[in-house]
């Protein structure tokens, strides 16, 4: 799924992009893919037909791609080790990022507003999403998509189906939405745009918010809002819905917080007869997840329910979704309310006044 964790200082004025990023660099030719070999071949003709297009199309874009040994050594690159949450929100709930949230919020908040009444899903959550993974659209990734799509579909053996299935994606989504296969930038995994779709993603969850007949997150900021919240909303995001509460666990309780469970296994009457309390108002039976959240001081704890699991397949982690949900919280508190216009009182007449002579004369010029 899409991933961003850079930071930046640009200003809020500058979001908006034209267009797809464009490559630092042009096509060189110096660096090659073999495409000779037995498995690039196999691809290709299997592509072809799946997609209706000519072999030698598909060929002339893959001459034009250039391996990129760096991204498979980051694809390679030893997991660093998980954060505890205390330091991991750290990174995400700055002052920075809260306030360009704020200020983008109150910029588009038409558009936002329009994509809640259509999906339900909360404006800040939106805001929060493209805040976590480009900075407000800003920090996008500087890899060709092609280059990076390509490196890992026959570079990359642990995942070549996956990255091969995503380089087909993206030569569809490219003939479909008129991006330009070469220019086209995303991040070293292929995610694209402001809100980092993946070209499946893309072609699947991306839509028409601006209704031009193209869904372009690259630029388009109707576009890009409203896929995100239809990206939710396809998830199952429930209107009005909680995410989390605060919880507390009685000593020796028979239950254990796994950082890695992201599937709602137990039910709120289940986690208060195991020793956890908190306080919600739905039904005993709703779905709900506990969730470890370490603070500098000792262990914490929060339950999650099906809006924070809707999060979670934006990104597969648990310390996303709470960065995201205490993101959209910070953001949502200090939006400023929607201030309107008064309306001007008709004025009423007024009783005619006691004439005492005629009007003083103007004065002279």
């Amino acid at each position: 799924m899409p991933r961003c964790l850079l930071l930046s200082c640009l200003p809020v004025v500058a979001l908006l992009f034209a267009g797809p990023a464009v490559a630092d660099r042009e096509f060189s030719g110096q660096d090659r893919f073999d495409l000779e070999r037995p498995d690039v071949q196999q691809w290709v003709e299997k592509t072809a037909k799946e997609q209706s297009v000519p072999a030698a199309d598909i060929y002339r874009i893959l001459a034009k791609a250039e391996p990129q040994p760096k991204i498979i050594e980051l694809m390679n690159r030893p997991a660093e080790r998980v954060s505890p949450w205390y330091e991991y929100r750290a990174r995400f709930l700055t002052e920075q990022r809260i306030k360009e949230g704020v200020q983008f919020y109150v910029d588009h908040r038409e558009r936002l507003e329009r994509a809640q009444a259509d999906t339900g899903v909360a404006p800040e959550y939106i805001v929060a999403i493209i805040g976590v993974e480009t900075f407000y659209g800003r920090i996008t990734g500087r890899h060709r998509v092609l280059d990076a799509l390509t490196t890992l579909a026959f570079g990359f053996p642990r995942r070549a189906e996956f990255f091969q299935s995503e380089l087909a994606s993206f030569l569809l989504l490219t003939r479909e939405e008129a991006i330009d296969p070469l220019t086209a930038l995303g991040s070293y995994a292929g995610a694209m745009g402001a809100p980092q779709f993946m070209p499946s993603s893309y072609r699947r969850y991306a839509v028409d918010g601006s209704n031009d007949h193209r869904r372009d997150l690259f630029s388009d900021w109707d576009d890009v809002v409203a896929s995100v919240a239809n990206y939710f909303a396809e998830h199952g995001w429930q209107r009005d819905g909680p995410v989390l509460v605060e919880s507390r666990i009685e000593p020796d309780a028979p239950i254990v917080a796994d950082p890695r469970n992201l599937t709602l296994n137990e039910t709120i009457d289940g986690l208060r007869a195991k020793g956890v309390t908190f306080t919600v108002a739905l039904p005993g039976d709703t779905p709900a997840i506990l969730i470890p959240a370490e603070l500098r001081n000792g262990p914490s704890y929060r339950v999650g329910f099906k809006n924070f699991e809707v999060i979670t397949r934006y990104n597969r982690s648990l310390r996303y979704a709470m960065a995201v949900y205490e993101l959209a919280q910070a953001i949502v508190a200090r939006v400023p309310p929607l201030t309107v216009a008064p309306v001007d009182q008709p004025q009423q007449p007024s009783e005619p006044a006691i004439s005492a002579g005629p009007p003083p004369a103007s004065p002279a010029p």
